[in-house]
C-alpha cells in the first residue's frame, strides 16, 4: 500500500482549504480579454452547447495530468482540453510554471501566424486564463486558479502568478450531473493501530488484502481487533475487547447545473464585480456499506464517548466533467468509540448492512441544504448482557468530501451497539420467626442496534461559484435504532 505523508485529524484539513475557498479574482487583462486566441494545441471539440448536460465519468488513467482552460469573456472561450500542462505549482506564492505539449518551455507561434499586438500567443497561458489541472508536482489535491500575471519564460515553462478562482468561471451555462465509483486501488492507508488489515478488489479479478478475504468489486474493507481498557474492579475473565470490519463501496456524486440569472445568485467579487454563479449544485458522497463486529468483555467506559482511530484513508479520483478534469479529495477515518458506566459485561455481534448518501444541494431559492439518507438491516450474531449497567459501541467512519483541496462536506456514520440491564434484589425474613430470609432477584436487560449519520457543510462549497456560506451548517443527525434482543435474569 502506498502510504501519504501524516496528515492532521481529517477536519483540520478544512484550514489549508482555505486556499481555494474565495471567489473570482479581478482580471488585471480584461482590457484585451476580447483579442485574446483559444489554445493552438486545444481539443478541437468545444465544451457542449449549453442544452446538452455534460458527460460525468472517472478520468481514464491517461488523463492523469490532463489539464482544461477557459478565457472567460472572450469569443470561442469555453473550458477546454488543452496541451498545456501545470509543471510546478507553489502553494505559498500561487506561482506556477505552466508547460506546453509535453516540452519544457511554450511553444513558439506558428509561421505565417501572426499575434495582433495585446493578444496572447497561440499555445501559451495568458493574463485572465482559468486553469484546472488534475493533480501535479506541489498541487496534490489538483489546481483551480486564474492567472493575473505572466512572470517570463523559465527553462520548464512559462511561469505565472495565480489568484483562486470557482468552477463557474469553467462550467459556466452548462449542466452536470452524475455519481462516479472511487477505485478502492486508489486510496493511500495510514494504519493507526497494529492490528489493522486493508483489503479491496477490482475489475480483472485483482484483489489485495489478506489471503482468504472475500471483497465485493469496487469495495474497500478494513478489519480491526484490539484490546480496550477493562473497567476498574472487573475480573480477569471480564477483558474487554473489540474486533470486526467496515467495508464501502464509494462513490462521489456531483452535479452543476448553470443558467443562474445574476439578480439571484450573484456574488460579489474582490473588485466589487458581481458574477452569475451556478442555479443548482451538489457534492456528496455515498455508497453500499457492510460491518461485522463484535464487543466482549466489560469495557472502562465513562460517560463521555472515547473515539480511538484506527485507520485514515486518502484518495483524489479525477472526475471528467466534459472536458474539464475536476479533482474530488476523499478521506475517510474509521474509528470505535465506547462510553457507558463501566459495569456491564456484554458479549455482541451484530451484521449491518445497507447504503448512506451524505452531502449539500444548492438551489436559488433555499441556498445550501444538507442531504442526510442511511438505510440499514441489522441482524444480531451473539447476545449475552450480565449484570446491571449500561454501554455502548460504534465502529464508524468519518468521510470528508471536496474539490481542489477545499473541504465542503464532513459526513460521520456511526453503526451501534447499545446494550442494557437493570436487576434488583430483595430479602424477607420473618420477624421472630429464627428462619432462613428469603432472597429473590429479578431483572432484565437489552441489546440494541442503531445508526447516527451527522456531519457539517463547510465554507469551502462555495467554490462551485454560489454565495459564500457565512458560517459551517450542521447537516443534522439521523438517528435510528432497533432492538436486538432481550430477556429476564
Amino acid at each position: 500500500m502506498r502510504k501519504r505523508p501524516s496528515r492532521a485529524f481529517v477536519p483540520a484539513l478544512a484550514a489549508s482549504a482555505l486556499l481555494l475557498a474565495a471567489g473570482c479574482s479581478a482580471d488585471p487583462g480584461q482590457s484585451s480579454a476580447a483579442a485574446r486566441t483559444p489554445d493552438a494545441g486545444a481539443s478541437a471539440t468545444a465544451t457542449a452547447n449549453s442544452d446538452q448536460p455534460l458527460a460525468v465519468a472517472a478520468a481514464p488513467a491517461a488523463a492523469a495530468t490532463s489539464t482544461a482552460v477557459a478565457r472567460p469573456g472572450t469569443a470561442g472561450g469555453k473550458a477546454r482540453k488543452t496541451s498545456l500542462k501545470v509543471k510546478s505549482y507553489d502553494s505559498h506564492t500561487r506561482r506556477a510554471v505552466i508547460s506546453t505539449l509535453g516540452k519544457g518551455t511554450s511553444s513558439p507561434t506558428p509561421t505565417g501566424s501572426p499575434t495582433p499586438a495585446g493578444t496572447a500567443t497561440p499555445g501559451r497561458t495568458a493574463v485572465g486564463d482559468v486553469i484546472a489541472s488534475a493533480p501535479a508536482p506541489g498541487a496534490p489535491d489538483g489546481l483551480l486558479a486564474k492567472v493575473t500575471k505572466v512572470i517570463g519564460e523559465t527553462a520548464d515553462g512559462t511561469e505565472v502568478q495565480t489568484a483562486p478562482t470557482t468552477l463557474d468561471t469553467l462550467l459556466g451555462d452548462d449542466d452536470a450531473k452524475g455519481a462516479v465509483p472511487v477505485d478502492p486501488a486508489s486510496f493511500d492507508v495510514e494504519r493507526l493501530l497494529p492490528d489493522v488489515k486493508v483489503s479491496w478488489a477490482k475489475t480483472g479479478d485483482i484483489h489485495s488484502g489478506p489471503e482468504g478475504t472475500k471483497v465485493p468489486l469496487g469495495s474497500l474493507r478494513v478489519d480491526v481487533a484490539t484490546k480496550v481498557a477493562t473497567a476498574e474492579g472487573a475480573p480477569a475473565s471480564a477483558d474487554a475487547s473489540v474486533s470486526g470490519f467496515v467495508q464501502v463501496k464509494p462513490e462521489v456524486d456531483f452535479s452543476y447545473g448553470g443558467g443562474a440569472s445574476t439578480a439571484s445568485t450573484a456574488s460579489t467579487a474582490s473588485n466589487g464585480s458581481t458574477a452569475s454563479g451556478p442555479g443548482a449544485a451538489y457534492l456528496g458522497v455515498s455508497g453500499d456499506w457492510t460491518s461485522q463486529w463484535a464487543l466482549k468483555g466489560r469495557a472502562g467506559a465513562t460517560a463521555k464517548p472515547v473515539r480511538l482511530p484506527f485507520a485514515k484513508l486518502h484518495a483524489d479520483p479525477v472526475l471528467q466533467v466534459g472536458p474539464i478534469p475536476v479533482v474530488v479529495n476523499l478521506d475517510l477515518t474509521c474509528y470505535f468509540e465506547i462510553s457507558g458506566d463501566g459495569r456491564v459485561t456484554v458479549d455482541v455481534e451484530q451484521d449491518l448492512k445497507g447504503d448512506f448518501k451524505a452531502g449539500g444541494t444548492f438551489g436559488t431559492a433555499a441556498g445550501w441544504t444538507p442531504v442526510n439518507e442511511s438505510h440499514m438491516d441489522s441482524s444480531p450474531v451473539r447476545t449475552s448482557v450480565t449484570t446491571a449497567g449500561s454501554v455502548k459501541a460504534a465502529l464508524g467512519a468519518q468521510a470528508t468530501v471536496g474539490l481542489y483541496g477545499a473541504v465542503g462536506v464532513t459526513a460521520d456514520l456511526a453503526p451501534y451497539l447499545r446494550g442494557e440491564a437493570a436487576g434488583t434484589v430483595t430479602a424477607t425474613t420473618p420477624v421472630g420467626s429464627g428462619t432462613k430470609s428469603d432472597v429473590a432477584a429479578s431483572g432484565s436487560w437489552a441489546l440494541y442496534g442503531g445508526l447516527d449519520l451527522s456531519g457539517t457543510l463547510q465554507i469551502q462549497l462555495a467554490i462551485f461559484g454560489t454565495p459564500v456560506i457565512q458560517h459551517a451548517i450542521p447537516l443534522g443527525t439521523l438517528h435510528r435504532e432497533w432492538k436486538l434482543a432481550d430477556g429476564k435474569m
